[in-house]
C-alpha cells in the first residue's frame, strides 16, 4: 500500500461535547476524515503557565489516511477554540482491510457511504 493510503488516528481534547461535534462535522463532511469518535466526560490533569491544572475535556479521535495528515492537522489547529490543543497523531500497526477500504472510500471526492 502507498504511504499516503496508510491508516492515521489523531487525538484531541477539547472542553465541552459541542466545539468537538462541530469540528468533527466539519471534518468528515470535507471528506478530511472517514470517522470521528468523541468521548465525553473526562477529566485531564495538566500544567498550565506553571500552575497545575484540572478540570473536564472531551476526547476526540480522527481516523483518515497519511496522506491527509498535513491537511487535516491544519484544518483541526486553525478551528480548534485551545491556543495550544494536544494533536498526536498515530499509525495503527494493524487495519482491517474492510475497515481500511472503507476509510480510503470516505476520504476522497468519489466516496460512497456504506453504512
Amino acid at each position: 500500500m502507498p504511504e499516503a493510503d496508510e491508516t492515521i488516528v489523531i487525538y484531541t481534547t477539547f472542553a465541552n461535547e459541542q466545539d468537538a461535534r462541530k469540528l468533527g462535522q466539519e471534518l468528515v463532511g470535507e471528506r478530511l476524515a472517514a470517522c470521528v469518535n468523541i468521548f465525553p466526560a473526562m477529566t485531564s490533569i495538566y500544567r498550565w503557565e506553571g500552575d497545575v491544572q484540572e478540570g473536564s475535556e472531551v476526547a476526540m479521535i480522527v481516523k483518515s489516511r497519511s496522506g491527509l495528515k498535513d491537511a487535516l492537522l491544519a484544518a483541526i489547529a486553525s478551528r480548534h477554540p485551545y491556543t495550544v490543543p494536544a494533536l498526536l497523531a498515530f499509525s495503527p500497526a494493524q487495519v482491517a482491510s474492510s475497515y481500511w477500504a472503507w476509510l480510503q472510500r470516505e476520504t476522497t471526492s468519489q466516496g460512497k457511504t456504506d453504512l
